[in-house]
């Protein structure tokens, strides 16, 4: 019975289990688990708190035959608006491009260079790619970006200027490069230039993850090969995920869907796994993962990815309170993950002697608005950032260096707001301030961080609206319930980018108390039973559950149900050829390796597939799988021409290759 080891690293914790699977590895059981904090700073401090932990106590150390690594980095990352800075070549297209998608907004001031070249949709070169004007734009921005995005007009028919310039970017720099092409095969020439533009803002990020689980695997002689779960559910390779991070969004809901299906043995329901950042909610139909047909959405990009079709909100226990600058001074929550109070103070104990004077202290009329309870942390070194920083930025850095710092403090020494939010946005820096989690160990649902920090947290934001500590706790955890049950219910509704669309919805899921003296009542049932996993989900989901008329599931091992998923899964690799007829008695075959011709139909669509097949088969070995089976699809476009004939529009061949993860050599 071979053991494996499921790892996930979420944004807040990082799970580990081991994992005793059958001979034909398509059941088995949880062995032991372990959680530890995500250590973002230094990712293989928490990873290798995490395998410490699920080893301890385990017998003789267990010979581990593969080593599955999930995560919601990745997807945080996007929804929070991180990653290291990149370059993006479009190639054939004009400025207005960047108004399509979301590119100009995704962008978020890194730098673009269009280029002349490209392709006809059927896959004629336009215009000569201009090489000239290409080695002068990486040899300008390569200093300054972590990596090189590459996007060309109608590749997806003919990719050579994609396959140009990548190898060009290899040539001049050690930076990776990111090509439409090898993303996605589908039209939508925007969309598949803003997946590669996230796919090449992730990869350092990746990185850094592969290399810390890695070193933590070699320091306890665990010599297994290691796999990456893909947004789909499927597992690919480390190398494979190190070329296309941007498939590992929603890789941590995709495994909590695998683990939830076998840890409960549901075939048809609702999962949701609420992290400290994220909550994810997708469905089980028939034991499998429903995939987004048009691809991922995550944090309001709408990518290329083949992914679990899940609604990603930026909700969690570590999701961050504030108030609105409107007038009435809303109380709001997320998207953005702090780091609790009462975490801060277990980790930096000299927080707690600042809580408290900020306690003593009434609020000061003088200022603009009260950011008392709120703390800004430098999260390790920033020497994976190529890009440096400005001198207001850097003595901002500097200013953390000796540990978390109250803003009011930064603030009074006049450094700038926009560079610290610079500096969070890139993921140097973490704000620190009052979470659901902290209300949870106000009112004794947690206990494993400081109660006291909660305590003061809670006073310090309950006295801006005139209210007691505990009672502020309270309407925390009731608002974290409520905007749950809206995000559930939006997803069920298959609308809305966030919790909290409707006034319907509040009105549907009011409390008895808002529902007296209604003249018409409305409630709401979901249509599906309740799978919650995720470390707070035991917390808010009962209430959910019952505002939503549904049954809940809270399986056994639902908190590391991301880590079990890891090692549940197998390989699925697609590759896609195109058949299209640029004239008469002539059939162009479009292949991720290039273009064939042919003048006649049947041997057109021969060759494309044996290609196609093949292709897909040496995808999903390079992505580690063994004994591979492949099959291929085949759908004709055919069109009623005015005098009864048919004629051929194009035809799409998919082939799909899959096969189970290789172990490694028993010892």
């Amino acid at each position: 019975m071979p053991t494996l080891l499921g790892i996930d690293t979420g944004g807040t914790y990082t799970d580990a289990v081991l994992f005793d699977s059958d001979a034909d590895r398509k059941s088995g059981s949880v062995r032991r688990f372990a959680k530890a904090l995500t250590t973002k700073h230094d990712l293989a401090i928490g990873v290798g708190q995490a395998i410490d932990g699920v080893l301890a106590d385990a017998g003789a150390a267990p010979d581990i035959r593969l080593v599955s690594l999930s995560t919601t980095l990745a997807t945080n990352a996007i929804v929070e608006g991180q990653g290291s800075p990149v370059c993006l070549l479009m190639i054939g297209h004009g400025p207005d491009v960047l108004k399509r998608a979301g590119l100009e907004k995704a962008l978020d001031g890194d730098p673009v260079v269009f280029l002349d070249g490209g392709h006809s949709h059927g896959g004629d070169e336009l215009a000569a790619l201009d090489l000239e004007a290409a080695k002068a734009a990486i040899e300008s921005h390569a200093p300054h970006v972590s990596a090189f995005a590459v996007a060309g007009y109608f590749a997806v028919r003919n990719p050579a200027h994609e396959q140009a310039l990548r190898d060009l970017i290899r040539e001049m720099t050690d930076l990776p490069v990111s090509c439409g092409h090898e993303l996605s095969w589908r039209l939508d020439a925007p969309r598949r230039a803003l997946t590669a533009l996230l796919n090449a803002r992730l990869i350092p990020l990746i990185y850094r993850l592969v290399d810390a689980v890695r070193a933590m695997l070699e320091e306890r002689d665990i010599r297994a090969p290691l796999m990456v779960v893909k947004g789909d559910g499927s597992l690919v390779s480390a190398e494979t995920a190190l070329e296309k991070p941007v498939e590992t969004i929603l890789s941590g809901p995709a495994a909590s869907l695998v683990g939830a299906h076998h840890l409960s043995g549901e075939r048809d329901v609702f999962v949701v796994d609420m992290g400290g950042t994220t909550t994810d909610i997708a469905l089980l139909k028939d034991g499998r993962p429903v995939l987004a047909a048009e691809g991922a959405t995550v944090g309001g990009w709408r990518t290329m990815v083949e992914a679990v079709a899940a609604h990603t909100f930026g909700l969690g226990g570590d999701s961050e309170v504030w108030f609105a600058d409107d007038l009435a001074g809303s109380l709001r929550l997320g998207p953005r993950r702090v780091i609790p109070l009462s975490l801060l103070a277990v980790e930096h104990p000299r927080v707690l002697e600042t809580l408290r004077a900020q306690a003593v202290r009434g609020i000061d009329g003088s200022v603009a608005r009260d950011i008392t309870g709120c703390f800004a942390v430098r999260l390790g070194s920033r020497d994976h950032d190529h890009l440096s920083l400005t001198a207001i930025e850097e003595r901002l850095w500097q200013a953390l260096a000796e540990g978390p710092v109250a803003l009011e403090k930064l603030f009074a020494a006049a450094h700038s707001e926009r560079a610290l939010a610079r500096l969070v946005r890139r993921g140097l820096v973490a704000g620190a301030g009052f979470t659901p989690s902290d209300a949870a160990h106000l009112l004794g649902r947690h206990s494993q961080w400081s109660v006291e920090a909660a305590e003061i947290g809670a006073k310090l934001w309950g006295r801006r609206i005139d209210m007691e500590a505990g009672d502020f706790a309270r309407k925390i955890m009731a608002f974290t319930e409520q905007l749950s049950a809206e995000a559930l219910v939006a997803a069920a509704l298959g609308e809305g980018d966030g919790p909290g669309d409707g006034d319907y919805v509040r009105y549907a899921l009011a409390d008895d108390d808002q529902r007296q003296g209604r003249l018409l009542d409305v409630t709401l049932t979901l249509g599906r039973p309740l799978i919650a996993i995720g470390a707070p989900a035991a917390t808010y989901y009962p209430a959910v559950a019952k505002a939503l008329h549904s049954r809940l599931v809270t399986p056994p091992h639902g908190s590391v149900a991301n880590a079990v998923g890891a090692v549940a899964g197998g390989v699925a690799q697609t590759a896609t050829a195109l058949i299209t007829a640029p004239a008469e008695s002539r059939y162009r075959v479009h292949l991720s390796n290039g273009i064939q011709e042919f003048a006649n139909l049947e041997m057109a669509a021969q060759t494309a597939e044996r290609e196609v097949c093949a292709i897909a088969e040496t995808l999903a070995r390079d992505a580690g799988a063994e004994e591979v089976r492949v099959a291929a699809v085949r759908n004709d476009v055919i069109a009623q021409g005015k005098d009864g004939l048919k004629v051929f529009i194009e035809s799409k061949i998919v082939a799909t290759a899959l096969g189970r993860p290789k172990l490694g050599v028993a010892r």
